[in-house]
């Protein structure tokens, strides 16, 4: 009997000992989870993460300087109304379509002029509505270049970008790159203008003067 009882007491011992093993992790992992000190990601989170990152050309309402136009892609949120909030590109003709409101007319306009005429068509339909306009996706205002750059083509033009800004977007110059000819052909009164642009000398002295670019410039690089 006493064999017995021994042989019986061991066994529970053991599991015990198993169960309290298995039961341990378990704990942990809510203490980590509960604590914040896992880095785990979904798969949500990190998309969400990713669109931010790429939508770095927003543009808000409350600039004053920025025209909207053809390709532009607007955000247009009206305060408890999502039936009336849109996502919408400008068309060729620099219109929108909304509800209610069928063809408003965008290019050319800042955000926030956008913003009261919509409000204003609106009150005809909402009480008091309030209209959100944001600019989410900037395709209109591009800077060309070509010759020798690590990437010849098309560039969005960002506010105040600089000639010197617009090459590192391009992925830099070229080996074979004169940096001291290039020029920035600009369209004025219907005449291409040319600016000189000494990239040496900007890269050297921070003060040198560095062309703030217009939309359509082209930037050449011999």
């Amino acid at each position: 009997m006493r064999n017995a009882y021994s042989v019986c007491l061991f066994a529970l011992l053991i599991w015990a000992t198993v169960a309290n093993g298995q039961a341990i992790p378990a704990k942990e992992k809510q203490a980590a989870a509960g604590n914040g000190t896992t880095n785990l990601v979904g798969p949500e989170e990190k998309d969400k993460r990713g669109n931010q990152a790429v939508s770095s050309q927003v543009v808000a309402e409350n600039d004053t300087k920025y025209l909207i136009g053809p390709e532009d892609v607007l955000n247009i949120n009206v305060w408890r109304e999502p039936e009336l909030s849109a996502s919408v590109p400008v068309r060729p003709d620099g219109k929108i379509s909304l509800a209610l409101l069928n063809d408003v007319q965008a290019a050319g306009l800042t955000p926030m002029q956008l913003k009261m005429q919509i409000t204003t068509a609106l009150k005809k339909y909402v009480s008091e509505p309030e209209v959100t306009v944001v600019v989410s996706g900037v395709h209109n205002r591009r800077v060309f270049l070509v010759g020798e750059v690590t990437h010849a083509g098309p560039v969005p033009l960002l506010p105040n970008m600089t000639v010197l800004q617009a090459i590192g977007s391009a992925g830099g110059l070229t080996a074979f790159a004169n940096s001291k000819k290039i020029y920035v052909l600009r369209n004025e009164n219907g005449a291409p203008v040319k600016y000189k642009f000494n990239y040496h000398d900007v890269m050297k002295d921070p003060s040198a003067e560095n062309i703030v670019l217009k939309a359509d410039d082209t930037i050449v690089v011999p």
